[in-house]
């Protein structure tokens, strides 16, 4: 590579680098979310996910598959896949596709359904 070319492309490097670090991200997602409103709420989703896998231990792989169905790069994760048909949709939940493939719904409705049961106070977990 020439003089000329390597110093265009450290230049590139520099420049790219101080761009990016300019950028300011405003993530809205937090480990710590329910801590105060809801804190039983991750040992809730933990055992009903760990009593899953221990009972069909190919289930992680299921979850994780339905948590990155819908993701493109830089973009976002839908979690269309996670919605129920309506009277006038089918959703890819069951879609002739995913039929067969995608699989786990119903630890999902599980992990639903125990925090309405840690949500007995009105607030939603």
């Amino acid at each position: 590579m020439s003089t000329s070319n390597q110093s265009l492309a450290a230049t590139a490097a520099i420049l790219s680098h101080f761009l990016l670090s300019c950028i300011q991200c405003h993530a809205q997602l937090s480990a710590t979310f329910y801590d105060d409103t809801c804190p039983d709420a991750l040992n809730t989703i933990r055992a009903t996910i760990r009593q899953a896998i221990s009972e069909e231990p190919r289930m992680a792989a299921s979850l994780i598959h339905l948590h990155f169905h819908d993701c493109f790069v830089l973009v976002s994760c839908d979690a269309s896949i996670l919605l129920d048909d309506a009277p006038s949709i089918e959703s890819e939940k069951t879609a002739v596709p995913n039929l067969g493939s995608a699989r786990g719904f119903g630890i999902i409705e599980d992990v639903k359904r125990g925090g309405r049961e840690l949500s007995r106070g009105g607030f939603l977990c």
